[in-house]
C-alpha cells in the first residue's frame, strides 16, 4: 500500500481520464460499491488460493476478543457488482451496462506491477449470452489501451468449456478439474514442466498428465500470428468427442469474427493453457498481455451464473478489469506520458511586493482563476527574486507582479520565466494573455 505524491496522482488521473472516456462512449455507465463486504458475500468466488488473500476485518466491540471475522475489504469489483444487481434488480434496466474504478485489497505478496492496495478499472455488462457482449468489450479495452499509447499488446482467449473439454478427453476426473485449472493458471510463469509437476501434486496421475500437455501443445502456434480459422479448426478437432468444449471453440470463433471492425482486431490470440483462478467463470476467459511486464494488464470473462449465487435467478453477465497500477509501471518505464501532461501546481505565480498587497493579490488571483488558469498565491511578502525562484523550481511557467504601481494602475506584471521576458496587462486582460502564451503552437 502507498503514498501517491502529486506527480503520480496526475499519471493516474490522466490513465483513469482515458479509460473512462473509453468505456463512456461504449454506453457503460457508472457504479461504486462500498470498500467492505460481508466476509460471506466474497468467501467461495475465488478459489481456494483467493480465499487465502481476502483481508478479513475483525469483529467488533464485545465480539472483537473471539478473534472472529465477519466483514472483509473488497477483493475485486466483479462479486460486489453481482451483489448490487441483485439486490437493487427492480431498479436496473434488463441489459445493465456499468463501469467502475475504484480499489481493492489483496493481501498478496509485493511485486513489481503488485500491490496489496490497488485499482481496477472495470467494465462490465449483465443481462445478454450474445457473444456481442463479449467482442464489445474487448474493443472497448482495445481502444483505451490504444488510447493510451500501446500497440503491442495481445488479448489472450481461452473459453471455460474448452479448458473443461481438454481436461476430460484427457482423463482429468470431473472431480480433480479445479484442481488442474489452479496449476494451468500457472503455465505463462513456470511452463509445461513446471505444470506437469504441479499437476502431479494436485494429484493428477501420470496418462492424464502427459495427454493433457500434449493436447495444450495442439494449440501451442495459436498464441502467434494473425487470427485463421483453421488455427481454431485444430483445437475443435481435438474437443469432437466433448459437445460443450466444440461449443466453446464455436463461441470464440463468433467473438473473433465480431471483433474484425473494431480496434480489437488481430489482437486476439487463442490460448488453450490460459484459466483464469477465480472459480465463478463459465465462458470466454482473457488476460492482456504486454512483452515487457511478468503478468497481465487486465483479464476478464463470462460470469453467467455469479448473480444467481445471490439472488437465486442467474443473469447472464461478461466482464474485463484493466489494472492500472501495471499500466501505470510499463507507461512510466516507457516513457509514455506526454509532455504536456501537467507537472506543476500553477499556471501562474501570484507576487507581491508588501503584506499590505494582499488583499489585493487575492482579487487579481480571482480574476485570474476566472479567466481558466490555475494560480497559485504566494502568501509571504519574501523578496521578489525568493518568490520567483520558488516558482521556478515548481515549474511554474509564469509569474504574476502586483507592486504598488501596478495596484495604482490596475495592471499586473507577468514574467516569462522561460523566455526571461516580461510585460505589464490590464488586470482583465492578463488571463487571456498568459492562456495564450502558454497554447503550443502548431
Amino acid at each position: 500500500m502507498r503514498d501517491f505524491l502529486p506527480e503520480d496522482v496526475r499519471r493516474r488521473e490522466y490513465v483513469i481520464g482515458i479509460i473512462k472516456r473509453v468505456y463512456e462512449r461504449y454506453g457503460f455507465e457508472p457504479l461504486e460499491t462500498p470498500a467492505v463486504e460481508n466476509l460471506d458475500t466474497l468467501l467461495g468466488k475465488y478459489g481456494d488460493e483467493g480465499n487465502q488473500l481476502i483481508f478479513k476485518i475483525l469483529k467488533r466491540g464485545e465480539h472483537e476478543k473471539t478473534g472472529e471475522a465477519d466483514l472483509a475489504l473488497r477483493y475485486d469489483l466483479t462479486v460486489p457488482l453481482a451483489r448490487v444487481v441483485a439486490q437493487h434488480q427492480a431498479k436496473l434496466p434488463r441489459l445493465f451496462k456499468r463501469y467502475q474504478i475504484q480499489p481493492v485489497w489483496r493481501a498478496d505478496r509485493p511485486a513489481r506491477g503488485r500491490f496489496r492496495e490497488f485499482f481496477q478499472c472495470d467494465v462490465d455488462s449483465l443481462g445478454s449470452t450474445s457473444p456481442v457482449v463479449e467482442a464489445e468489450l474487448c474493443a472497448a479495452v482495445a481502444d483505451a489501451l490504444t488510447g493510451l499509447g500501446f500497440s503491442d499488446f495481445v488479448i489472450r482467449m481461452n473459453h471455460r468449456d474448452v479448458l473443461a473439454g481438454l481436461l476430460s478427453v484427457s482423463g482429468v476426473g470431473p472431480g480433480l478439474h479445479g484442481e488442474a485449472m489452479v496449476a494451468l493458471d500457472k503455465f505463462d510463469k513456470i511452463g509445461a514442466s513446471g505444470v506437469g509437476i504441479e499437476l502431479e501434486r494436485r494429484g493428477i496421475e501420470e496418462p492424464a498428465r502427459t495427454a493433457l500437455i500434449s493436447l495444450l501443445d495442439v494449440g501451442a502456434d495459436l498464441k502467434v500470428g494473425p487470427y485463421a480459422d483453421e488455427n481454431l479448426d485444430r483445437l475443435a478437432h481435438a474437443l469432437q468427442v466433448d459437445p460443450p468444449g466444440s461449443a466453446g471453440v464455436e463461441n470464440m470463433r463468433a467473438i473473433v469474427r465480431l471483433t474484425a471492425g473494431t480496434s480489437a482486431a488481430g489482437r486476439i490470440r487463442i490460448d488453450p493453457t490460459l484459466a483464469r483462478g477465480l472459480s465463478y467463470y463459465t465462458g470466454a476467459i482473457w488476460e492482456i498481455n504486454v512483452t515487457d511486464l511478468a503478468g497481465s494488464l487486465g483479464a476478464g470473462g463470462r460470469y453467467d451464473n455469479l448473480v444467481g449465487m445471490f439472488s437465486g435467478q442467474d443473469i447472464p453477465a461478461c466482464g474485463f478489469s484493466l489494472g492500472l497500477e501495471r499500466i501505470l509501471v510499463v507507461m512510466t518505464e516507457r516513457g509514455m506520458f506526454p509532455p504536456t501532461l501537467a507537472t506543476s501546481p500553477a499556471d501562474v505565480m501570484l507576487a507581491t511586493f508588501d503584506a499590505s498587497a494582499a488583499a489585493d493579490a487575492m482579487r487579481v488571483a480571482g480574476t485570474l482563476r476566472a479567466g481558466g488558469l490555475r494560480v497559485l498565491v504566494y502568501p509571504d511578502a519574501d523578496k521578489i527574486g525568493k518568490q520567483i525562484k520558488y516558482a521556478d523550481g515548481r515549474g511554474i511557467p509564469f509569474v504574476a507582479l502586483l507592486g504598488d504601481d501596478e495596484i495604482k494602475a490596475g495592471t499586473v506584471t507577468v514574467k516569462n520565466l522561460a523566455a526571461q521576458t516580461q510585460q505589464t496587462y490590464p488586470q482583465a486582460a492578463a488571463a487571456a494573455a498568459i492562456r495564450e502564451a502558454l497554447t503550443p503552437r502548431g
